[in-house]
């Protein structure tokens, strides 16, 4: 597999994953608590989901255990395990992504996992041995999103790329704001999830009341946003339910996200732990790292030359 088809793959992961930024396992329920749970009211669980947001927001950093699932989409099917740390304001991430097994495209060549760093609004992706080899050592893709909005020159790429970078910074304070704009929180009951008593609550909120909420979305103007929850009806997103259950030291372990739409569903688990656990994430070494803006400048300047054959010949 060439180089160009490789980044391409990998490419498309890091695109899935900055739009996931929120669902099953075998623990996805919880375990209900014997007899006939006390329900909170409203005003109860406000009160323990804006507790739980206060203590998330000022942890700033935990370790995390997320499966996303994805069906339907013929490029990106299949489901991705990704575990590491985590940390919001600043964003920051080092994790170890399992590669889709229906990814069109990935090929026996590929690594089976792939190490990434987040830091600095830039995202790093180890391809591994075989991508070392034909790029003089260079085995890390540096990916930088906000470079590649403002060299396109396409402002409505911009604005995407900025809330996709916004997006990259949900932490689970963030996902639990917005639960609390769901008009239907409730409280489930208890569960233990992982051994852990926790206190399940769940919501729904529909495209339009999120971006209500989304403070990403300001870039916009009110008519660019209502374009934006019109395409989004055209083209079947309802909504996104969302969950979550809190231990009694008022921190979410587990949240789970889901959408579903015409061309598939997409369902988000995540299990967090350790919160306020040591981040240090620092990039990857220089002289190991490749630059993904650079390298579709050279392979299209390649493309454009007397006899070239285009990306993909052995680069």
């Amino acid at each position: 597999m060439s180089v160009a088809k490789r980044v391409g793959i990998m490419a498309v992961a890091a695109t899935v994953l900055v739009g996931a930024a929120g669902c099953q396992d075998g623990d996805t329920e919880g375990k209900k608590t014997a007899g006939a749970p006390r329900l909170q009211n409203r005003d109860a669980v406000t009160e323990v989901v804006q507790a739980a947001y206060r203590k998330t927001a000022e942890a700033r950093t935990a370790r995390v255990r997320m499966t996303v699932e994805m069906s339907g989409s013929a490029q990106a099917a299949g489901t991705m395990e990704m575990s590491g740390v985590m940390g919001w304001d600043p964003t920051l991430m080092d994790m170890t992504m399992k590669m889709p097994k229906g990814m069109a495209g990935a090929g026996a060549d590929m690594p089976g996992q792939i190490r990434m760093r987040w830091l600095d609004d830039a995202m790093y992706m180890d391809l591994g041995a075989k991508a070392a080899q034909e790029m003089d050592g260079k085995r890390w893709m540096k990916m930088d999103l906000g470079a590649l909005a403002e060299a396109s020159g396409d402002k409505q790429l911009q604005k995407q790329m900025t809330r996709g970078l916004e997006d990259m910074n949900q932490s689970p304070a963030q996902q639990l704001a917005l639960l609390l704009d769901s008009p239907n929180l409730k409280h489930v009951g208890p569960e233990k999830v992982g051994g852990v008593e926790a206190q399940h609550y769940k919501g729904t909120l529909t495209f339009q009341d999120m971006v209500k909420s989304d403070k990403s979305l300001e870039v916009l103007t009110e008519k660019e946003r209502q374009e934006l929850v019109d395409r989004a009806e055209k083209s079947g997103i309802k909504g996104y339910d969302t969950e979550v259950w809190v231990d009694g030291d008022g921190f979410p372990v587990k949240m789970d996200l889901g959408m579903t739409m015409p061309q598939g569903t997409v369902e988000i688990t995540a299990n967090y732990s350790d919160y306020g656990v040591k981040a240090a994430v620092v990039a990857p070494p220089a002289a190991e790292t490749f630059d993904f803006m650079k390298l579709m400048e050279q392979l299209g300047a390649a493309g454009a030359g007397p006899g070239a054959d285009g990306p993909g010949n052995g680069v």
